[in-house]
């Protein structure tokens, strides 16, 4: 499995082939590490829509729906009783719920507000072989559905500036703080490969830097 870099036109990132998925550079080169205790699962309150749901996925909250109903404030069954387990959003695409425009109808509230996931709750506690949607667990990835390919892009959100401090504080980059998510959406070898691309790119950059810092000094 081999990556491929370029740059089409010098006004865009950077970016990484890797099979047939395409990555921002960005995802090699931000800082990200997820800080529960500053941002207290905002993203699962915070938004216009609920969670994106792959085709797939839909049958996978049908299922563990029963498992997790328990876990659901009052509020949150109304909404899903009302409107379904899954919306259409208006792209088209299928997404969870949302409540009063607000939390997705499967968040859980911990006693000092922190918002966590119901589905990945059930799972921490074996009660699911599911964990949560794709597009929750890899953020702050986002992917894109091209003509032939995958695009990986770093999406900013100020909700998560804590944990851009975080990441940078440990150093972690975002393919390495999601390495769960994108193994099991794209396979270890692919993972491998990205690791690989990733220390790659950053040789390659840390030389670029010497050469301009060389050119400066004369």
């Amino acid at each position: 499995m081999n990556a491929i870099w370029a740059s089409v036109l010098r006004k865009l990132d950077p970016v990484i082939l890797i099979d047939d998925t395409l990555l921002s550079a960005e995802i090699f080169d931000r800082r990200f590490c997820c800080d529960l205790k500053a941002c207290k699962g905002a993203c699962c309150v915070e938004g216009e829509s609920g969670a994106p749901l792959a085709q797939e996925e839909i049958a996978h909250v049908e299922a563990a729906y029963e498992v997790v109903k328990h876990r659901l404030k009052p509020r949150s069954i109304a909404v899903i009783e009302r409107e379904g387990l899954h919306v259409v959003d208006g792209d088209g695409d299928a997404v969870t719920p949302i409540v009063e425009g607000k939390e997705c109808v499967y968040a859980t509230f911990e006693a000092d507000g922190t918002t966590k996931c119901a589905f990945e709750q059930a799972w921490m506690e074996g009660e699911l072989e599911w964990r949560k949607p794709i597009s929750c667990h890899l953020y702050p990835i986002r992917l894109t559905a091209l003509k032939d390919l995958t695009a990986l892009n770093y999406h900013r959100w100020p909700i998560c500036d804590a944990a851009v401090n975080c990441g940078a504080g440990l150093d972690l980059s975002i393919l390495r703080f999601c390495k769960d998510a994108l193994v099991r959406r794209f396979g270890p070898s692919w993972y491998e490969a990205a690791c690989e691309a990733e220390m790659q790119w950053n040789e390659a950059k840390g030389n670029s830097d010497s050469r301009s810092e060389n050119r400066g000094e004369r």
